[in-house]
């Protein structure tokens, strides 16, 4: 299997949901973000990036400790998503980068291997056709990737105009956002 750096997004305030997604936690206290870096590393993820931004300092005590996972921080993290995929994008190593949000603490390590474990340089979980996350990108296309964002919109459309494969993943999960916890 190829070197993919994991990346979770979990940069934004979360006005939906009152407040940063980072900090929400499920029912049993376990925090989204652990949940998210744990089905990307036990997905098959070499390694994890949590990108931060609102409340990063309160944020960064929730990311698991783990010599694998590392934050860094968006730092214009208002801009939206596009700025904390590209501060994501540019951290990254490897031969690809597997691209979650910090809202979808639910994702299933089973989806997370189903879209490593499938072929082309880039791919996307759907979910009865709906376009969700996972999202993988080939390292090659990081840069392309980057230079395409901006605002609160991320790399959909560089994904459609380069021919991404969808990975029909409603068998294993919903791929619905929540909004807390």
């Amino acid at each position: 299997m190829a070197d993919v750096t994991g990346i979770v997004l979990a940069a934004g305030a979360g006005s939906r949901a009152g407040g940063p997604k980072t900090l929400l936690r499920m029912p049993d206290g376990t925090p989204w973000i652990e949940l998210s870096t744990t089905a990307l590393l036990d997905g098959g993820c070499s390694r994890v990036i949590v990108v931060l931004g609102a409340q990063a300092l309160v944020a960064r005590t929730l990311v698991p400790l783990d010599d694998r996972v590392t934050t860094v921080v968006a730092m214009e993290w208002e801009k939206g998503i596009s700025e904390s995929l590209r501060i994501g994008l540019a951290a990254a190593d490897g031969d690809a980068a597997l691209v979650t949000l910090v809202d979808l603490p639910e994702l299933p390590v089973t989806v997370v291997h189903r879209v490593l474990t499938s072929t082309g340089p880039l791919r996307q979980a759907t979910y009865d056709g709906r376009p969700g996350h996972p999202v993988y990108i080939a390292a090659e296309h990081w840069a392309p990737v980057a230079d395409t964002l901006s605002g609160d919109r991320g790399a959909r459309g560089y994904l459609v105009e380069h021919g991404v494969d969808e990975i029909e993943c409603s068998d294993l999960w919903d791929g619905l956002d929540r909004d807390e916890g």
